[in-house]
């Protein structure tokens, strides 16, 4: 039996108590770690909408994006090269670099999503998108406090969304109305459960980065997740809720 009165370990220490200070402090340090992660998230989702709106209020996103061009591609696919140079680069760049990159991908794809406001109502993107925030704080908050287990679930839908991609490709030849909403139905209930996914997988990813330098970095990677989680699960939504100009 141990003997909790050996000076060597702190003398007449109360091992309930021990345990107990050392659950508040794992547990402070996760809600501050969440709270980074979120912020990250919300204001790289903010961000981009003010740039999406300044866009397309400028006339240029129509100009760009609706005519001719080689640039047109070059913003539409952009947000992509910046997702792939942060999830690689992890392990070779600053966090101050990861800060960097993430708010010019916010950059990015605020110009690439300015499109939507060519296409739908303001009214009914404003809609989508208190309807989004609701349904991604609801599936967070179950993420974060669920008991079970749902890297099973999680792979599972990382092969949905590597499915989806390849029917949108197909869709883009095929150009078939009925095709295009199942693939907005199927996209907005893969998105919804990567939300509680990757939330359960960040909160988990606390307890193996906590109290090094990598904290930082796989907060930024974290608000990435969250913040693709959210912008697709709003623009595949769109699709159902959105009012055409």
């Amino acid at each position: 039996m141990a003997n909790w009165s050996d000076p060597r370990i702190g003398g007449g220490v109360n091992p309930t108590a021990t345990a107990g200070r050392t659950d508040v402090a794992v547990d402070a340090g996760l809600r501050s770690y969440m709270l980074s992660v979120y912020n990250y998230m919300a204001s790289g989702v903010l961000w981009t909408g003010i740039v999406a709106l300044l866009f397309a209020s400028s006339g240029m996103a129509a100009q760009i994006l609706m005519g001719p061009g080689l640039l047109k591609y070059l913003i539409m696919f952009a947000p992509l090269g910046f997702v792939f140079a942060i999830s690689f680069g992890v392990n070779r760049m600053s966090t101050g670099t990861m800060q960097v990159l993430y708010w010019l991908f916010a950059t990015v794809m605020g110009l690439s999503l300015s499109s939507i406001f060519l296409v739908f109502t303001g009214a009914s993107i404003a809609q989508t998108f208190f309807a989004t925030s609701v349904a991604f704080l609801s599936l967070s908050l179950y993420g974060y406090t669920t008991k079970r287990d749902l890297s099973g679930l999680g792979t599972f839908l990382i092969m949905g969304v590597v499915g989806l991609l390849v029917a949108m490709i197909i869709n883009l030849f095929l150009q078939s109305p009925a095709m295009h909403y199942a693939i907005s139905f199927i996209g907005v209930l893969l998105f919804a459960g990567l939300t509680a996914y990757d939330t359960q997988r960040i909160k988990s990813l606390y307890f193996h980065v906590a109290g090094t330098d990598m904290m930082g970095k796989t907060a930024i990677l974290g608000a990435l997740s969250l913040y693709l989680d959210f912008v697709n699960m709003f623009t595949f939504l769109l699709q159902f809720m959105g009012s055409r100009e």
